[in-house]
């Protein structure tokens, strides 16, 4: 390898390595374990590629970085359209899974979601947790990790929901199966949120319930 060469590959590992910093960072802050599938094809695309490029010294080094910038417009359009449609998130990214509820397995949820009793155990013991006696609730999230609750009293709850927080109103939007657990209708969600003070839903980007009865509302656009 002549020294041109040497230069030329030097030169273009330190270009990719700044652009792919710069694509990621224009991407938006998560964490590796937060990463949807999305964000996961599209890393493993853009890697491949700049791996690809700075290999073949023969291929002029622009090459490389026109395919990274079309994925970035992907990946900003895609979360753009996640932020705005619940169905696009739900079936792109996934959603919870309850997979213990008050101490007891849900196996079906297990099942559907290919989670072992293994990686359970698992775990539950990262987390420090010495029975699933001890477990109120463990919440299996689109990332992967299990969210674990540990056991409370709940002889005096309100509610009785499948979690401990049962959302009611997402971007805007009346969760039709939220309101058919607690055994409400709209017109109920309706009174309730105006005695609060919002007499439009449009007025209100979350709302969410919790088994004591506490209501929690964020209202659209609060801070600029």
């Amino acid at each position: 390898m002549s020294i041109e060469e040497i230069f030329t590959l030097v030169f273009r590992t330190l270009l990719y390595y700044f652009s792919i910093v710069l694509v990621f960072r224009l991407m938006g802050k998560r964490e590796v374990g937060e990463l949807s599938i999305l964000d996961i094809v599209v890393f493993i695309m853009i890697a491949e590629i700049a791996v690809l490029t700075i290999e073949d010294l023969e291929l002029f080094f622009g090459y490389g970085l026109i395919p990274m910038i079309i994925l970035l417009i992907i990946q900003r359009l895609t979360a753009w359209i996640s932020l705005k449609s619940p169905l696009f998130r739900k079936w792109f990214e996934g959603k919870p899974a309850i997979i213990i509820t008050r101490g007891k397995i849900d196996e079906y949820a297990m099942k559907k979601n290919r989670f072992n009793f293994d990686d359970l155990m698992q775990q539950l013991r990262e987390n420090g947790t010495e029975s699933i006696k001890d477990v109120s609730y463990a919440i299996l999230e689109p990332s992967g990790k299990l969210s674990i609750i540990e056991k409370k009293s709940y002889d005096n709850v309100r509610n009785k929901i499948d979690g401990l927080v049962l959302p009611l109103i997402v971007d805007g939007r009346v969760q039709e199966k939220a309101l058919q657990q607690l055994d409400k209708s709209e017109d109920w969600l309706h009174e309730q949120l105006q005695q609060k003070g919002f007499n439009s839903i449009k007025q209100i980007s979350f709302c969410s319930i919790d088994v004591h009865d506490e209501w929690y509302i964020d209202k659209k656009n609060e801070i600029k």
